[in-house]
């Protein structure tokens, strides 16, 4: 049963976050994370979504609360879209986190699903971009440097000193979210990892994995040194009608298409989800972040078996 030990893939669990009911159950969230470190697992997950009508906690604040009652359990966010942040704060709450977990923290970044979001922040998303490298080039060099000397098309960085750095040396590892091959390549280029999308299919994945590879190959990069993830929705259950049904209203609450959840989830019984997750592993995932959406403390423990922690 165990395909972890196949593969030495790490599985990572997200951390329930998203409240349809609009109530937060703080004592879930507690217990949720004790015992996920209890069971084994390699890390913890949270999302961003600041705007929307989904009950859904801020990411960096939410791992500041989780880093104060795990102690080994790898903590992640997947992912914070960069260019509607000020990079200096940015850099600095991940220092913080850093410091506060004893060096757990793993960072995922990108430009966000669409631009819709922009304006209400002020910005254009015509340069979300160059702004979203030069924030990455601008917290890699807080997080390295004694005195950061930058001249951007954003930010003007003149003798600038930040303390503490991050435990984690050079920083924390920046796992690069995205489907385009735009994207793909910026994850290569910046990256330390790239985490394939929940909203892409199997065999999307697949095609974008292989894009990976061969991009890494052309940069005279190592391969075993370069995080590969995706975040895997998934239900187990016996009765597949059911599981679908749930996914589907879960994906038509958060993402506001049903569709979704029939094309990138993977459902049905034990047996099943085994053997689609390692197809995933066979195509190349060092780790998946495992995602139910529904009945969390059972799926916490029924994946812990299945993969075999």
């Amino acid at each position: 049963m165990a395909t972890q030990s196949e593969t030495t893939t790490q599985f990572g669990i997200a951390l329930p976050q998203i409240f349809p009911g609009g109530k937060i159950d703080m004592e879930l969230i507690r217990d949720f994370v004790i015992q996920a470190e209890s069971l084994g697992y390699h890390s913890v997950w949270v999302q961003e979504q600041t705007l929307g009508s989904s009950a859904a906690l801020e990411p960096l604040g939410l791992l500041t609360y989780v880093s104060g009652i795990t102690s080994t359990i790898r903590l992640g966010v997947s992912v914070l879209v960069v260019p509607l942040r000020n990079p200096i704060h940015l850099a600095k709450s991940v220092s913080t986190i850093d410091q506060m977990s004893g060096g757990r923290l793993i960072l995922g970044v990108g430009l966000g699903g669409g631009t819709g979001t922009y304006a209400p922040f002020g910005i254009s998303p015509d340069a979300r971009v160059a702004r979203f490298t030069e924030s990455v080039r601008i917290m890699k060099a807080l997080w390295t440097q004694q005195a950061v000397d930058f001249s951007g098309r954003f930010h003007v960085l003149e003798g600038v000193h930040m303390e503490p750095k991050p435990v984690q040396s050079p920083h924390p590892p920046l796992w690069f979210g995205g489907r385009h091959s735009d994207a793909l390549r910026r994850a290569v280029r910046y990256g330390d990892g790239w985490m394939g999308a929940g909203s892409s299919s199997i065999s999307e994945f697949k095609e974008q994995i292989e894009f990976v590879k061969r991009h890494l190959d052309e940069a005279g990069r190592d391969p075993q040194t370069f995080a590969v993830s995706k975040r895997v929705y998934l239900a187990i259950d016996d009765n597949p009608a059911r599981a679908e049904r749930r996914l589907r209203e879960w994906f038509g609450h958060y993402y506001r298409n049903a569709d979704m959840a029939s094309r990138v989830s993977i459902w049905g019984s034990t047996e099943h989800c085994i053997q689609t997750i390692g197809e995933l592993q066979r195509a190349g995932a060092k780790h998946l972040l495992l995602n139910p959406v529904f009945d969390s403390v059972d799926h916490l423990v029924a994946l812990a078996e299945l993969t075999g922690l």
